[in-house]
């Protein structure tokens, strides 16, 4: 965990030392060209802007799962990012002058480290558990916890806004 910036706030507990209340399992990994988390696009849209495509591979358990998923446009992935802290319940980003609650913005550092990504799916080899991906903005080996087609018609909220702060 980096060193905290001024404004922000730790929790009195580590949660990743709490028993589980569910019980996870990944069901594969993301096959990126990101290495670390420096040269890893911070959102979907920088990730699109590089051109560069990407992975989800699959567990042979669960490639079974795959059935129809060539028929989606685009795919929700649901990520594990084991490497963000999880300990911030207040953040301070660098582009803003005043701590953030950690569930008003889409920082990695939370409770329960969850990445969502609406990703185009260019591919689906289901017997290899492969799915080709235009981008992602997760580093390689990042586990994979779920995939869920998106539908527009149900998932896209046109009028949907987060007010600009100042500053912001």
């Amino acid at each position: 965990m980096s060193e905290m910036r001024e404004g922000e706030e730790a929790l009195p507990f580590d949660p990743a030392k709490l028993a589980g209340d569910g019980h996870i399992v990944f069901i594969g990994r993301i096959a990126s060209l990101w290495n670390n988390r420096a040269e890893c696009p911070k959102n979907m849209a920088a990730a699109r802007q590089t051109g560069l495509p990407a992975q989800a591979v699959v567990d042979e358990d669960y490639r079974r799962g795959l059935l129809g998923l060539e028929s989606a446009s685009h795919v929700i992935l649901l990520t594990w990012l084991a490497d963000a802290g999880r300990n911030l319940i207040r953040q301070r980003p660098r582009h803003r002058p005043e701590a953030t609650g950690t569930f008003a913005l889409r920082s990695p550092v939370r409770p329960n480290p969850i990445g969502v990504h609406v990703v185009r799916l260019l591919g689906v080899e289901a017997a290899e558990g492969i799915l080709d991906l235009e981008a992602i903005d997760v580093i390689h080996g990042t586990p994979l916890l779920d995939i869920k087609p998106y539908f527009a018609s149900t998932d896209a909220v046109p009028k949907a806004v987060v007010a600009k702060r100042d500053g912001a």
